[in-house]
């Protein structure tokens, strides 16, 4: 593979050039799942990179290579790395793993005293998530605030979180918390189980996912011979 450089930096507004790619990518990439991630408009990345709230990499000749954004939810009780993504021409360079290092330091500096989250479908997010000190959780030790979960209204999976009630879904949610104890035995046994599975994990996720999906499909044809 051609040895490639990449620079990773705070996101400004010399960057704003960049906001349709990366939104187009962005739900590109979620249809090539088939998952969801909220659709966020150029206007909104462009507010993101004028608070310097956003991690953008470019490689040396200025092409856009990756980008995500930092999102302060509960009063900022609760912060989230959003909107991850690598162009696909960049991709197996190791770099979304960098964009998350970069993005996670960003988030700690201007939050630190947040309890920092995501929720993903993906292996290989949860275990860069898992090298930086998050671990699984439910959903009710995310943040209530109203305005994140109606950010995922424009998830092709919506209608299954609100049918669990908002307590379960496709995605897996992981949780930093930079109060816990770093030698806390039972946090720190949990996140070495959960890397040491991450492949039986994984299984796990995509089985949760053809269960749920099969749900949703047999309740639609329900509806569709008694309505």
């Amino acid at each position: 593979m051609e040895e490639i450089s990449f620079k990773i930096i705070v996101a400004d507004s010399t960057h704003k050039k960049y906001s349709e790619q990366i939104t187009a990518e962005m739900e590109n990439s979620a249809k090539a799942r088939g998952t969801g991630i909220a659709k966020r408009s150029p206007a909104y990345i462009e507010t993101k990179m004028d608070e310097g709230k956003a991690v953008i990499a470019l490689t040396s000749d200025g092409i856009w290579a990756g980008f995500c954004y930092i999102e302060a939810w509960g009063h900022g009780k609760f912060v989230a790395n959003s909107g991850l993504i690598v162009s696909p021409q960049f991709r197996k360079y190791g770099l979304a793993r960098k964009i998350k290092q970069e993005v996670f330091k960003l988030s700690r500096k201007k939050y630190p005293e947040s309890k920092i989250f995501g929720l993903t479908t993906g292996a290989a997010v949860m275990k860069i998530n898992s090298e930086l000190g998050y671990i699984p959780v439910s959903y009710s030790d995310l943040t209530d605030d109203q305005e994140f979960w109606k950010g995922c209204q424009s998830c092709v999976n919506y209608e299954i979180l609100m049918s669990k009630n908002r307590q379960n879904c496709l995605c897996t949610a992981m949780l930093y918390d930079p109060q816990a104890k770093k030698n806390h035995t039972e946090d720190l046994a949990l996140r070495d189980d959960f890397e040491k599975e991450l492949k039986l994990f994984d299984r796990w996720v995509r089985l949760k996912k053809f269960v749920m999906l099969k749900l949703t499909k047999s309740k639609d044809t329900l509806k569709s011979i008694f309505l």
